[in-house]
């Protein structure tokens, strides 16, 4: 990471699908998909609240499809892996409560003639630091919790992964000095398990399951070189983790912002992506900003790089844009902010247009981040413009 100059630590998290506010986000974005699939043009701006035993769909959808919110609410609960009771979850038995609007005509007025859906800012970042072009620690932490997934999915070794349930949580703390990555200081993994996993005399998760899950999870993610002597592992920090996902904490959609974007590494305009169709700038601006940047350093004229861009609701043009590369730039920021502004349509259905928008991708997107994926659906994670870049400076 260019900025931290200076010794010091950096933490940040990830969250698996199962936990509770994923899986209102999933929810969120499985109907959009649905919808797009019959409505390219359909307006989407869906919310979930999920608890105990019940699932509330609200928003704002205004589509001639016709998508069963209840029957994709209760599929995507069951991919996320809520299966049992014994996870405190069922797909089958949970209440789903189906409370969508229409779009307010209002809004409609100036997203129809090619408007901002909203007003707002919003960023894109990229760093050089990793080969998905994303802050290290959020790349491990992201890591760590689809690890966790993919051994709770894969059900091996069996003595560990039959007994994990969906919810889970992973965080990780980077000491940086000179603004390099030199020691993985704290890895934190919260996942919740059956009560095959507990440990009779302390009722606590026994000491072999948390140390399969430091050998198998943990230390398959952790580069080695950032693991030393001093590394300390928090494994079910509390002791016990039977009663998780939604029978012990809500979920809602959008709650997981800094997790969906740089691990709270890089500014967030404050907008939140799942449920929201592109011409939502939200979402559409947010992808394209972190596409721009990507390009810029993956073309080589900064090792860093910030773009911020606002709407006005209606409008179709942005009203401002600004780049900033840390000093790390061989050509100035103002530079680089005029080319992008001439290579690149900056209106919303510009931006739908170049990055291929309408399309049933978004439940994907929300689990494990929507950037620094290389992956068909993510269109915004393109480095297609490094080299339109590159010619243009003579790089």
């Amino acid at each position: 990471m260019v900025r931290n100059e200076r010794k010091e630590l950096v933490t940040t998290e990830s969250v698996t699908e199962g936990h509770p506010d994923k899986l209102a986000d999933q929810i969120s974005d499985k109907i959009l998909d649905e919808i797009i699939k019959q409505d390219p043009t359909g307006r989407v701006a869906c919310e979930t609240y999920v608890t105990h035993g019940l699932i509330i769909v609200g928003g704002e959808i205004t589509t001639h499809a016709w998508v069963d919110i209840s029957e994709i609410t209760r599929e995507t609960v069951k991919e996320v892996g809520y299966t049992s009771p014994k996870y405190g979850f069922d797909y089958r038995t949970c209440a789903v409560l189906n409370a969508v609007g229409r779009q307010s005509p209002d809004i409609a007025r100036g997203v129809d003639k090619g408007g901002a859906g909203d007003q707002g800012i919003m960023y894109g970042y990229s760093t050089d630091e990793t080969k998905e072009l994303m802050p290290l620690p959020i790349v491990l932490a992201h890591g760590l919790t689809k690890r966790l997934a993919q051994v709770r999915k894969l059900l091996e070794p069996k003595e560990l992964a039959p007994f994990l349930g969906p919810d889970g949580k992973a965080q990780v703390t980077v000491r940086y000095e000179g603004g390099k990555a030199v020691e993985v200081t704290d890895v934190v993994i919260s996942t919740q398990h059956t009560e095959e996993l507990l440990d009779s005399r302390t009722d606590e998760m026994s000491n072999d399951a948390r140390d399969m899950i430091k050998e198998i999870i943990a230390k398959k993610v952790i580069p080695e070189y950032l693991i030393t002597k001093n590394t300390r592992y928090h494994i079910n920090p509390t002791g016990k983790f039977v009663v998780g996902g939604p029978q012990s904490d809500t979920g809602m959609t959008g709650r997981k912002l800094e997790v969906d974007t740089y691990g709270g590494l890089a500014p967030h305009g404050g907008g939140a992506f799942s449920g929201k169709d592109p011409t939502k700038v939200d979402r559409s601006a947010t992808y394209m900003m972190r596409y721009l940047a990507k390009n810029v350093v993956k073309a080589g004229l900064a090792k860093e790089c910030l773009i911020q861009v606002a709407y006005v609701i209606g409008e179709i043009e942005p009203i401002s844009f600004m780049v900033d590369t840390f000093g790390t730039g061989i050509v100035s920021d103002t530079e680089i902010e005029k080319t992008l502004r001439d290579l690149v349509d900056l209106s919303p259905q510009g931006i739908i247009k170049h990055l291929d928008l309408l399309r049933p991708i978004y439940q994907k997107t929300a689990s494990y981040g929507h950037f620094g994926r290389e992956e068909a659906e993510f269109t915004w994670e393109k480095t297609d413009l490094a080299q339109v870049l590159k010619d243009k400076f003579k790089i």
